[in-house]
């Protein structure tokens, strides 16, 4: 028999997940590829000062591909996009990137340095290129253009950039091949290169809202036909299209002309036909330039990822018949393929992220790249370890067994609408809390607001659930995943359906026993930092404290402050301006922020040009620092989303803080160790 548990107060449970594991200990794996039969990713380094090395398996362990220093990261429209694209399916032909600290595009072969390929912009970063094709002796891609460092006035083209070099000097060499829409994805050249098909779309739709699927023809001397529409249109938003791999002139296209995103093909005349109609996603939002979801491989079937509020990884065959992938991942992102296998990154309720490779020939899934607790990253010229044995490479992430079993849930508002959200309970295998006690509970709302979260291993939130500190993770109405009807029940209701239905959340777990009604708090980052503002300022009695990251507050200046690709967001979320003026000043969060009592510390970092550091500074000008307890934190040289594991350290250090103060709990010293 096991030893029974210890039992303390929830708060006061002592883990070994400190903040500075949970900053360095899940990497973030993204822009997975096939640079011959390696499988490569992007992976940031936040030792590095949040630095986007290309990595790769080799047989001695992980590595980088470039030499030292690289940064292999686009900031196209400021969420960023695919950066890097093998030239050929031989490795010795080299790759393409883009270099995240002046945005150029560069190429490289193994034995030499990376040498640009594109101009430099008037100053550093003007020029932006994205989502690669290879079109002969050239690059074709989408360039962004960007009129100074804030990114609220910018062009899009697609553009041809010769492979010898000639254009890093001579701008006039970069061929512009098409600007059919303000927005764009990068070009995708049909097999035998006779056609190129790309998404546009223009202010104010959003590319979940209304996106056109184009079709040029490539004209012998490398210029484009006229291009048409295929696919797409008022109310309908594709999301992807790729060509077949066998030379039909197929053209697959995921889209939502059901409510729901499908996989369709589309035939020359603009015909189209879905493959599989289901009530699920086979697509997600396109917050990033080059993201895929539906991949064509050499024997006629597509590799897709599909789901409801999750995602799985199936097979999808011209007969319609889909077979999914024996395996317990319920997430794949940044899919690749080289024809045959589909690279991955993974994750489950019980793993953290993950690089695999899926093989449809015998349905294996093998993995790559594994969650750094099962060994660190240590680059070829990392610092031999000190006297305690470690080194400032080194992760050293907490045993995953201190993790949570997390689960769904879907509670009913007021109005009857369903609300899906994601239960992280407390959990930690030695402590267990009073029976006469019930746990805090976090109420977490995910940024977007057109977005969600996934339901997987998160070091995040296991600082706080081995701590015994539950979360539950709100997938409010508008998040992704669950249809279109579900995304807009968002439309023209931001600030009023999201704090709606995470009160809704709140009050079930309490209903259920599960929560204590007198410890429940709020946190929240981007538009998930507007919802906990907007939630404390309605729900003061619920509510007893709230962490709120880079948010979005004033949306009457925000149109103006933030960058070109969300300035007409607001339109959808809130109402065109000027004519919904009304709108904008009943569902700020800072129309009633100044009775907001609710405890509450605030992270902003200060190169943010999403969510300005203005926003912030007007939601304190209306505190009453005598009144409300509050602290801000701002973070020099971070943006949108924290790189550095110092700044996401110290940003945890000063949640728990607050939870403790606000909450009424003693947390364990961070030095301390277990009792058992």
């Amino acid at each position: 028999m096991s030893d029974p548990k210890s039992v303390l107060p929830y708060g006061s449970w002592f883990s070994p997940i400190e903040a500075d594991d949970a900053a360095r200990g899940d990497a973030l794996l993204e822009w997975v590829g096939f640079l011959g039969d390696d499988v490569c990713w992007t992976e940031v380094l936040p030792e590095e000062d949040g630095r986007s090395g290309l990595m790769r398996r080799t047989a001695d362990g992980v590595e980088e591909v470039l030499p030292p220093g690289w940064d292999v990261r686009t900031r196209v429209i400021e969420y960023g996009g695919r950066p890097w694209l093998a030239l050929s399916g031989r490795a010795a032909d080299g790759l393409v990137f883009t270099h995240g600290p002046d945005q150029r595009l560069h190429r490289w072969r193994p034995g030499s340095d990376p040498v640009p390929l594109s101009p430099p912009g008037a100053w550093p970063g003007e020029l932006r290129y994205a989502d690669f094709a290879v079109h002969g002796d050239e690059i074709w891609c989408l360039r962004e253009t960007v009129a100074d460092d804030t990114a609220r006035t910018a062009r899009r083209h697609l553009v041809a950039v010769p492979l010898d070099g000639s254009a890093a000097e001579d701008p006039s060499r970069v061929r512009e091949l098409a600007a059919t829409h303000h927005f764009m994805t990068g070009p995708r050249i049909e097999p035998g290169g006779d056609r190129v098909a790309w998404l546009g779309w223009d202010h104010p739709d959003m590319p979940w809202d209304t996106t056109r699927l184009m079709v040029a023809a490539v004209l012998p001397d490398g210029t484009l036909g006229a291009p048409a529409v295929r696919m797409g249109g008022e109310g309908e938003a594709v999301t992807q299209a790729d060509w077949a791999t066998d030379g039909s002139g197929t053209l697959y296209a995921v889209s939502d002309p059901d409510g729901w995103w499908n996989v369709h093909t589309v035939d020359r005349d603009g015909g189209t036909r879905s493959l599989c109609p289901r009530p699920e996603e086979f697509g997600e939002a396109l917050w990033r330039i080059g993201l895929r979801w539906c991949l064509p491989l050499l024997d006629g079937t597509l590799a897709v990822i599909h789901g409801v509020g999750e995602r799985r990884l199936g097979i999808l065959g011209a007969d319609g018949v889909l077979t999914d992938f024996a395996d317990p991942a319920t997430e794949w992102h940044f899919a690749a393929t080289d024809g045959r296998r589909i690279a991955a990154v993974a994750s489950s309720p019980g793993r953290r992220r993950t690089v695999v490779l899926a093989d449809p020939a015998d349905g294996s899934v093998r993995t790559v790249r594994a969650p750094s607790s099962e060994g660190p990253f240590l680059p070829s010229d990392a610092p031999a370890p000190d006297a305690d044995g470690a080194a400032s490479y080194a992760r050293t992430p907490a045993p995953d067994a201190y993790a949570t079993t997390p689960y769904r849930r879907t509670y009913r508002g007021d109005d009857g609408e369903p609300v899906h959200v994601h239960v992280y309970p407390p959990h930690h295998p030695e402590f267990t809390g009073p029976g006469d006690e019930l746990p805090p509970y976090l109420v977490l709302a995910h940024g977007g607001p057109t977005s969600r979260s996934h339901l997987v291993l998160n070091q995040e939130i296991s600082y706080f659930t081995s701590r015994g500190i539950g979360v539950v993770d709100v997938q409010y109405g508008g998040s992704t995943g669950y249809g279109r009807a579900y995304r807009e029940r968002l439309r023209h209701r931001w600030g009023l359906t999201d704090v709606q239905d995470c009160a809704t959340a709140a009050r079930g777990l309490i209903a259920e026993g599960l929560a204590d009604p007198d410890r429940i708090a709020i946190r929240g980052g981007s538009a998930g930092g507007w919802t906990a503002v907007a939630s404390i300022a309605a729900e003061p009695g619920l509510y007893r404290a709230a962490a709120v990251y880079y948010p979005v507050l004033d949306p009457v200046s925000w149109r103006e402050e933030t960058h070109d690709f969300e300035s007409r967001y607001l339109d959808g979320l809130i109402g065109p301006w000027p004519d919904t003026a009304d709108r904008y000043a009943h569902q700020s969060p800072l129309r009633e922020a100044d009775r907001i009592r609710t405890p509450f510390v605030l992270l902003q970092g200060l190169d943010d040009t999403v969510c300005p550091p203005a926003q912030a500074e007007r939601l304190l000008q209306k505190i009453d620092p005598d009144t409300v307890p509050y602290r801000c934190l701002t973070f020099q040289g971070e943006g949108h989303g924290f790189r550095r594991s110092a700044t996401v350290a110290a940003s945890l250090r000063a949640e728990l803080r607050l939870y403790a103060d606000a909450l009424g709990f003693t947390p364990a010293a961070a030095s301390s160790s277990s009792p058992s």
